[in-house]
């Protein structure tokens, strides 16, 4: 069992509320923006949990490979995926030792996952050996530096939450893996965490943007189509 097995339902509850959907829809639309889905592309997405990406990867025509630590999650992301008519594999696997050959996915993503990982080096050579000369590697994380990583430093503080075991990402942190083959990074999620539920909506996430640093990180990098590293 790992710490988010006991935890796994109500995470996934949380996208159904009204702030839950404006964050995810935000966040959505920047990982579109960076990288277009094409029907047919072969991703693996790495620390899937519930499913919520790999589910839109696979609505866009792509095919989906999803793989978590969580059983719960898994199990969860499973019976979504069902109910959705969606095909995707989902695999229990750590992402510091994959069990695919190099060079197997067109393309790589990891959303709200590497707030967990505690040796992200590690963590990317593996994506990045896994990835196909061409492709794209995307990585989305919760930014330190900004309000909503204050109030998730201040969440871990409380006992049993998960995000105890979370290991928060600074933008340079991204910027520093590959920085050769990083091709964007961007923020989102300016509304900050003690924002009323109200205020959750584009016009004030676009007003904010001018001013404040983004609660969420999204970087994406090529891998050389020639196949150097």
């Amino acid at each position: 069992m790992t710490f988010f097995d006991p935890v796994a339902a109500e995470y996934d509850e949380w996208y159904k509320t009204p702030v839950g959907r404006f964050i995810d829809e935000v966040e959505t639309s920047l990982a579109f923006d960076l990288f277009t889905p094409r029907p047919g592309t072969h991703v693996l997405d790495v620390g899937c949990g519930s499913g919520n990406f790999s589910l839109k990867l696979a609505a866009k025509g792509c095919r989906v490979t999803g793989i978590d630590i969580s059983p719960a999650m898994l199990a969860l992301a499973r019976k979504k995926a069902a109910a959705a008519g969606l095909s995707v594999e989902f695999l229990e696997m750590n992402v510091y030792a994959l069990k695919f050959p190099a060079a197997t996915f067109d393309a790589v993503f990891s959303m709200a996952c590497f707030e967990f990982i505690t040796e992200p080096a590690k963590a990317f050579a593996e994506m990045w050996r896994v990835l196909k000369p061409g492709g794209d590697l995307l990585i989305g994380a919760i930014h330190r530096d900004s309000a909503w990583g204050r109030f998730y430093r201040e969440e871990a503080r409380r006992p049993g939450s998960v995000f105890r075991h979370a290991v928060f990402t600074a933008r340079s942190d991204l910027e520093n893996l590959a920085p050769e083959h990083l091709i964007h990074i961007a923020e989102c999620v300016f509304i900050p965490p003690t924002a009323p539920p109200e205020r959750f909506n584009w016009e004030e996430e676009k007003r904010l943007a001018k001013t404040e640093r983004g609660g969420f990180i999204i970087a994406t990098w090529r891998k050389p189509a020639d196949g150097t590293s």
